[in-house]
C-alpha cells in the first residue's frame, strides 16, 4: 500500500473485517451485519481474522492463531464523521466531490482499499502469514468463493489423508458377503426357501395319492398369497409404516442392532422373492390342471387356457425384472411390469370365477356365490385389487414452477401440498408410459417443496430444455433411504451430482449431526447460488469438491477420513450405482456401517 495520501471513503454503517488473500498479505471487506454469520463454524468464519463491533466497541477474535496487533485504546464508536475528516479520511458525502483528484475510485472501495488504510491508521495491519496459512490448513483446505457475498466455499481434497486400513476377512468371503450375498439376496433366499420347503413337503406327501398331486385349491391359494405379499411390500402406505417403525429405534440400542435395522431399504428382496415363489407355485397349479385335463378328470378348457396365459405373464414379469434386462431397457421393464401385472390381476379374477363355477356344478356342492365367497383366493384377490387401484385413485395433474439452474439441471417447485421430511414423489408427463421418482426438498415456509432434475437421459434432458408447467402425480410421497440416518448419533453423507437433492431433503427437513461430502462438476454453475447456500446452511463444514478444478478424488478414502474425523456411526451414499456400490463395499469391508440405494430399493 504505497498510496495513502488519498484514502477511500469511510462507511460508518458497516463492519470492517480483515480476510486472507492469496496475492496480498492483508485484505479487508466491508459487510452488512446480516451477510456474515457470527458462528465460528460458519462457512466463511475461517476467513475472518478480526471483527470490530461498531455498536458495542468490542474486538472479537475468531481464532487464537489469527493474531492481529491492534490499538487497544481505539474505540470505533468514537470515530465520528468529524474525527474521520480530521484524520484525513473523506466521508461518503465528500467522495463524489473529490472524484477528479482522488487516486481511489468507488471500485477501490468495493475491493476493500479504504478499510485497509483505516486498519493501518489504528495499527491493525500486522498479521502473521504463517498463522493464517496454518489456520486455513486446519480448516480442511477450503478455498474462498470469488463472490464476496457468498457464504459457501469449494474444498480442495486434503493431501494428508491417512491410508485406508486393511479390509477385514479373506477376499473370497468378503466378496461373497458384500457383493453376492447382500441383505437383498438374503431376504430373497429366505422368502424363496420358506415357500419351497412346504411345496416339496406337499409333493412328497402326495407322491402316492390317486389322483397324483396336492389339491389344486391349496396350490392356487399359495400362489395368490405370494402375489399379495409382493404387492404389499411395494405399497406406499406399507413402506412408510415400516420406515416409521424402524426409525423409532432409539440411539441407546446397540450399534450392531441399529446397523441391521438400517438395511430396511433392501425390502425389494421380499418383493422379488415372493414374486418368483408365486410363479413356481403357479407352475405347479398349471401342471396339475394340465394333468387332470389330459386324463379327462377335469374338463375345463377355459381354466387351462387362462392358466397358461397367466403363467406366461408371470414369467415375463420375472424375466424382464432381472437386473441386466432392467438396466438395458428400463422403459420396457416398466411397461411389462405395469401392464402384465394389471392383466394378470384381471385374468386371476376370471380364473377364480371359472374354477368356482366348475366346483359349483359338482352334485351336492354349494351355489356359485357361496363357492366364491368360501374361496380364500377370492379374498386375497380383493385385497390385491384394492391396493392396485388405490394409487391411481390419487392420480392428478398439478401445477409446476420450473427453475432452470443450468444446461445440466433444473429445479421444479410444487405448491399443491405440504410434504414431510425425506420423502420422494413420482412425476410423469404421460401416466401410462413412464414414471420418475425424485426426492423432495421442503421449502422453508413449509407450504411447498421442490425437486432437482439432472440430465440423466432423454426424459430428464427434456425437462431441462423444455420445462413443463404441469406434471402428473399419483399415490402418496414415499419415505427414502436417508430416513434411516436418524437412528444414528452422527453420520457421514457422500453424494455426487444431483444426489444433493435427497441429501438436502434430509438436512433441511430433519437435521442430523453429520458431515457432508459432495463431489460434482462446477457446483455453483450447475446448481446455482440457492442450492449452494442451502448446502452450507445445513452443514457449514460441508466438503464441496469441484471435479472440474481438482479432478475426481478418492471418494472411499475421503469418506473414511470424514468418518474417523467426525466420530460418526455410519456412512450413507447417494450417487450413481457404481460409486454407491464402491463406497458401501469400501466401508463395509472395513467394518464401517454403510448404506446406499440399490437398483430395487
Amino acid at each position: 500500500m504505497a498510496q495513502q495520501a488519498r484514502p477511500g471513503p469511510l462507511n460508518l454503517s458497516s463492519k470492517a473485517s480483515v480476510v486472507s488473500s492469496s496475492d496480498a498479505s492483508l485484505a479487508t471487506a466491508m459487510e452488512s451485519p446480516t451477510n456474515r454469520s457470527q458462528d465460528p463454524s460458519s462457512p466463511n468464519s475461517y476467513h475472518t481474522v478480526h471483527q470490530t463491533s461498531w455498536t458495542e466497541g468490542e474486538n472479537v477474535k475468531t481464532n487464537p492463531s489469527d493474531r492481529i496487533v491492534s490499538d487497544v485504546s481505539f474505540r470505533p464508536e468514537a470515530l465520528t464523521t468529524a474525527k474521520a475528516c480530521a484524520l484525513g479520511y473523506p466521508t461518503e458525502n465528500t467522495f463524489e466531490d473529490q472524484s477528479t483528484t482522488s487516486s481511489f475510485s468507488s471500485d477501490d472501495l468495493e475491493k476493500g482499499m479504504a478499510p485497509v488504510l483505516i486498519q493501518d491508521q489504528i495499527g491493525a495491519n500486522e498479521i502473521e502469514k504463517s498463522d493464517m496459512e496454518s489456520t486455513v490448513r486446519a480448516r480442511g483446505h477450503h478455498t474462498a468463493n470469488p463472490s464476496d457475498s457468498s457464504n459457501w466455499r469449494i474444498s480442495v481434497p486434503p493431501k494428508d489423508i491417512p491410508h485406508l486400513p486393511a479390509k477385514r476377512e479373506r477376499r473370497i468371503w468378503r466378496g461373497l458377503r458384500h457383493n453376492f450375498v447382500t441383505v437383498y439376496q438374503r431376504l430373497f433366499a429366505i422368502c424363496f426357501v420358506a415357500n419351497m420347503i412346504p411345496l416339496v413337503v406337499l409333493l412328497i406327501k402326495h407322491r402316492h395319492s390317486k389322483p397324483w398331486g396336492p389339491d389344486r385349491g391349496d396350490v392356487a391359494t399359495a400362489a395368490a398369497t405370494n402375489v399379495l405379499a409382493s404387492f404389499l411390500i411395494r405399497q406406499e402406505n406399507v413402506i412408510n409404516t415400516l420406515y416409521a417403525i424402524c426409525c423409532a429405534t432409539p440411539w441407546w440400542f446397540p450399534l450392531r442392532f441399529r446397523r441391521i435395522i438400517a438395511k430396511l431399504y433392501h425390502f425389494g428382496g421380499v418383493h422379488s422373492g415372493c414374486a418368483v415363489s408365486a410363479t413356481v407355485w403357479f407352475i405347479l397349479f398349471t401342471a396339475l390342471v394340465t394333468k387332470d385335463y389330459a386324463s379327462g378328470d377335469y374338463d375345463q378348457p377355459g381354466v387351462m387356457a387362462i392358466a397358461y396365459i397367466l403363467l406366461a405373464l408371470f414369467m415375463s414379469i420375472c424375466i424382464f425384472a432381472i437386473p441386466k434386462f432392467r438396466i438395458v431397457s428400463h422403459n420396457v421393464f416398466e411397461a411389462v411390469h405395469r401392464f402384465a401385472g394389471w392383466i394378470s390381476v384381471g385374468l386371476f379374477w376370471v380364473l377364480v370365477l371359472l374354477v368356482s363355477k366348475a366346483n359349483a356344478e359338482v352334485p351336492g356342492a354349494d351355489s356359485l356365490g357361496m363357492t366364491v365367497v368360501k374361496s380364500a383366493v377370492f379374498w386375497i384377490l380383493l385385497v390385491i385389487t384394492f391396493f392396485t387401484i388405490l394409487p391411481w385413485l390419487r392420480l392428478r395433474k398439478v401445477e409446476a414452477f420450473p427453475e432452470v439452474l443450468s444446461s445440466h439441471a433444473t429445479r421444479i417447485h410444487f405448491k399443491y401440498m405440504k410434504i414431510g421430511p425425506i420423502l420422494g414423489i413420482r412425476i410423469s408427463d404421460n401416466p401410462l408410459k413412464e414414471w420418475h421418482a425424485f426426492a423432495t426438498i421442503p421449502a422453508p415456509d413449509g407450504q411447498s417443496f421442490s425437486l432437482i432434475v439432472s440430465d440423466a437421459g432423454d426424459w430428464t434432458k427434456k425437462q431441462i430444455t423444455q420445462p413443463s408447467h404441469a406434471y402428473w402425480v399419483r399415490g402418496i410421497p414415499i419415505t427414502g433411504v436417508l430416513r434411516m440416518a436418524i437412528i444414528f448419533r452422527r453420520v457421514v453423507i457422500v453424494t455426487t451430482g444431483s444426489g444433493i437433492g435427497p441429501v438436502l431433503s434430509m438436512l433441511v427437513s430433519h437435521p442430523v449431526p453429520c458431515r457432508l461430502l459432495w463431489s460434482t462438476p462446477n457446483p455453483e454453475k450447475t446448481y446455482g447460488e440457492n442450492i449452494m447456500e442451502s448446502v452450507c446452511k445445513a452443514d457449514p463444514d460441508a466438503m464441496i469438491i469441484n471435479t472440474r478444478a481438482s479432478g475426481r478424488p478418492d471418494m472411499v478414502a475421503l469418506a473414511y477420513h470424514l468418518y474417523v474425523q467426525s466420530n460418526a456411526e455410519a456412512v450413507f451414499c447417494i450417487s450413481n450405482p457404481n460409486l454407491t456400490r464402491k463406497i458401501v463395499y469400501g466401508m463395509e469391508s472395513r467394518g464401517v456401517p454403510a448404506y446406499g440405494p440399490i437398483w430395487d430399493s
